[in-house]
């Protein structure tokens, strides 16, 4: 979507706003004006056109997306009345660079197309909000909140609601909803990182309820607990989630979901609350003007001070993502221990079992170790017994 506004401004200050966070609608802030059309097909249409706003829809295209494997004997007709209904509906648009108005919706050869210019789209915003705020969700976990916060206060209801699900409309459907939860999930990691773990509980347990096979949700809802003293109710959500993702799914938890089970389970310090991140040290410079005539030493050692501090602000944000880098790391080699180990007990199990039979069929470490033996079967001074040929070639025990 080829919308111009970044971050709202043009619909601040009077512009038009096309919606798809919610019901489809357009949003006119210089006259107060709210257009809704009445019809799905109007509402799809809208929708398929803002989705791709600045790119041509061939005919055939939207009548697809309006009627699906049933469409009318005149398509293209019914299509073009649509068009020019809701033409009718949407507001003045500004005037273009020769200072003629035109209408939102252009006419093309091979079909139809929204022009975005001097409009404004919900959802650039919310990818311009959300972008902004996992940027400074290190540095700066409050501040990333609150940006993440407005990006999904922009949602008013499911992406695209009221409209048909064409392939248009369902695919971007779909995807917007996708980063909204992924907002959501990055939203609730400020707060923890921020020392909100308390807050974030509740709407973790409803978002975890929501969205059952959601592991991530169930990843910080655990932290969560385990910060607030609660570690007994984070092992408890370990397992709420392994059986709705077995009964769900048929699948155990992933490698993250495992690893903080093992870092609750061993108490890692990597689960306590991160300090906050300290302010960058800039060096007073002294006053050109307070040293003497002549006498720049003490103007220079400034500058390298200043220098210095720069460079040790820098670090130290490299210091914070291998820090990270590193917990994650660990997080990945608890997993894999953790399958090591199972791995060894069954082996172990194995080997136990086979061990239970008696020595004769346990090998020494002075030779190689007898199979277990079968049945015997025919000649009695002869054994037929699968595995022993290569010990005794001759079938012969002596």
């Amino acid at each position: 979507m080829e919308f111009a506004a970044q971050h709202g401004e043009k619909s601040r200050n009077g512009g038009v706003e096309f919606r798809v966070l919610g019901p489809v609608e357009v949003y006119d802030h210089g006259t107060g004006l709210r257009v809704v059309p009445s019809g799905a097909k109007q509402r799809t249409l809208l929708a398929a056109l803002v989705v791709r706003a600045g790119e041509v829809l061939g005919t055939e295209r939207l009548v697809d997306e309006l009627w699906g494997d049933r469409p009318p004997a005149g398509g293209s007709n019914a299509l073009q009345a649509h068009v020019a209904r809701l033409r009718r509906l949407l507001p003045v648009a500004p005037p273009g660079p020769d200072g003629r108005r035109a209408d939102w919706i252009g006419t093309h050869a091979l079909g139809y197309l929204l022009r975005p210019d001097g409009a404004a789209g919900d959802a650039r915003r919310f990818h311009a909000l959300s972008a902004e705020g996992r940027a400074v969700l290190v540095d700066d976990p409050g501040r990333a909140a609150g940006l993440l916060r407005s990006a999904l206060a922009l949602w008013r209801g499911p992406a695209l609601d009221g409209s048909l699900r064409g392939p248009i409309c369902a695919r971007e459907a779909d995807r917007l909803e996708e980063l909204r939860l992924t907002t959501l999930e990055t939203l609730y990691e400020a707060d923890l990182a921020g020392g909100r773990h308390g807050e974030a509980v509740r709407e973790l347990e409803r978002l975890t309820a929501e969205h059952p096979l959601r592991e991530r949700f169930y990843d910080l809802l655990m932290l969560a607990l385990y910060r607030g003293g609660r570690q007994g109710e984070a092992l408890g959500v370990y397992e709420r989630a392994r059986r709705r993702l077995v009964d769900g799914l048929g699948v155990e938890p992933g490698p993250a979901l495992r690893g903080r089970l093992d870092d609750i389970l061993r108490h890692a310090p990597s689960l306590a609350v991160p300090p906050p991140a300290a302010p960058p040290v800039l060096a007073r410079v002294p006053d050109p003007a307070a040293v003497p005539t002549g006498d720049r030493v003490g103007q220079r050692g400034g500058e390298r001070a200043e220098e210095r501090a720069g460079e040790l602000h820098r670090l130290g944000g490299e210091i914070v993502r291998l820090g990270e880098r590193i917990e994650a790391l660990a997080r990945q080699q608890q997993a894999l221990v953790h399958r090591f180990e199972q791995l060894s007990g069954t082996v172990a199990g194995a080997a136990g079992a086979r061990n239970a039979h008696g020595p004769d069929t346990a090998g020494s470490s002075n030779g190689p170790a007898i199979p277990e033996l079968p049945e015997l079967t025919g000649d009695p001074g002869l054994l037929e017994i699968s595995g022993l040929p290569n010990l005794f070639p001759d079938g012969q025990l002596v």
